[in-house]
């Protein structure tokens, strides 16, 4: 799945095998969210990850947001064999 742009934020849903593997993804999403001090809602559970980015100051999605979906999407395309 990728990106879906809604409710003024930038969406994604990954699946994963079990929880474990929910907790890495999530740990290693940290990393990029901190070198450019942007930090998105995380969510996760057995089987899942939801992440969802938003510029609350501009009231929506940014460049700042784009970027660091991107990043994010670096980080998950390498955790791919995990899930």
């Amino acid at each position: 799945m990728t990106w879906i742009e809604r409710d003024g934020a930038l969406h994604r849903e990954i699946k994963t095998p079990d929880f474990l593997t929910a907790y890495r993804l999530v740990g290693a999403l940290v990393a990029p969210a901190e070198a450019l001090n942007h930090h998105p809602d995380l969510a996760f559970g057995w089987g899942y990850v939801h992440i969802r980015l938003t510029t609350h100051d501009a009231g929506g999605v940014t460049d700042l947001d784009r970027r660091l979906a991107a990043d994010f999407d670096k980080v998950i395309d390498a955790s791919v064999a995990l899930l």
